[in-house]
């Protein structure tokens, strides 16, 4: 068996080289891809990342040889397919797929391409004057007439389903029509780091929902945190500013006075009095009946925020105390 050429040998220790060197590798298609358009893509990615454009067999050739350093490096071997390019790099490698999708185009349709999605004509008016080009229209398919002295395209119409061939007329209208249905650029494989292996449906990511989600994730997490008194330095201000509205509402509620509470007491102790008060109009001075009357619509809620234990005792009481015994007990309290 002859020794494979000298060149090629000195290529693949080159690639094998670059690849023992560089964290991050990974295979792209550049299949279809004008050689002009590599070279301003590889210039647009300098400083970042190597795109080398090698024949597939080297490539596979090296990343074996490289496979004794890179534990799972050679899982690499079933993304060549095409024409493709090694490209090595320290970036992240949902960061480097995210820049190479950057690069990517719009670009029209010679015919014979497969189209990567539906390709659909909408119905409404064109640049084109009455002309040849209706014929043309017509021949593509596309439901094409002329009204009041221009093309008009009649109604919306599927020209191509996804992953069916392109027709050459089809793709010549499309291009008139400044519709570019293919996209001209890199199309990532897989990409290794750190003998893991990611693959093109796990670098594709959106990130406004995963960022979404990471927000869900955090705020469900510090809820709960907090639910459980669970203490880190993100809680623990929650947890102190929870204790003391909790540590709060229990001295009101137990009638405890001290200095925070004596206000809010007084106030409840003034709205369950006036609220008392109202029951027993007939039994009052002028002077309270003028406090009641004056006194502001929010009174009677602030009673109401008494528990529902805390209210009926004073209703039974009420109910058995005689008319005269309740005005003397309203005498006594405020003179």
């Amino acid at each position: 068996m002859r020794d494979p050429a000298k060149w090629k040998q000195t290529y693949v220790n080159e690639l094998t080289t670059l690849m023992k060197e560089s964290p991050v590798i990974g295979i792209v298609r550049v299949s279809g891809i004008p050689g002009p358009q590599i070279q301003k893509m590889r210039s647009n990615l300098q400083g970042k990342a190597n795109l080398v454009v090698a024949k597939n067999n080297l490539i596979e050739r090296a990343l074996k040889e490289v496979a004794g350093d890179k534990k799972g490096i050679d899982a690499l071997i079933d993304q060549i397919d095409g024409q493709c390019a090694l490209i090595t790099t320290d970036m992240n490698p949902f960061k480097l797929y995210k820049n190479l999708e950057a690069t990517k185009t719009a670009a029209p349709a010679k015919g014979g391409e497969k189209a990567p999605d539906d390709i659909e004509i909408k119905a409404g008016d064109t640049p084109f004057k009455p002309g040849p080009i209706v014929g043309d229209f017509q021949k593509a398919g596309i439901p094409a007439a002329i009204e009041g002295g221009k093309v008009v395209i009649k109604k919306t119409k599927l020209l191509v389903k996804e992953g069916d061939p392109i027709p050459p007329e089809v793709a010549m209208m499309l291009t008139k029509l400044d519709i570019f249905p293919l996209t001209v650029g890199m199309d990532m494989g897989a990409v290794y780091e750190a003998g893991t292996v990611f693959k093109k449906d796990v670098l594709a990511i959106d990130e406004e929902a995963f960022m979404g989600n990471m927000n869900y994730v955090i705020s469900s997490s510090f809820n709960l945190a907090t639910f459980i008194s669970y203490t880190t330095p993100l809680t623990i201000r929650p947890l102190l500013s929870k204790a003391q509205m909790d540590a709060m509402s229990l001295a009101l509620n137990a009638g405890v006075a001290n200095k925070d509470t004596i206000e809010m007491l007084l106030a409840l102790a003034t709205g369950k009095m006036m609220s008392l008060a109202s029951q027993v109009p007939d039994a009052l001075d002028d002077d309270l009946k003028s406090r009641i009357s004056s006194a502001p619509v929010a009174a009677a809620p602030v009673a109401e925020a008494v528990s529902d234990d805390d209210k009926k005792p004073e209703e039974d009481e009420e109910e058995e105390v005689s008319e005269d015994d309740a005005a003397a007990g309203l005498g006594a309290l405020f003179g």
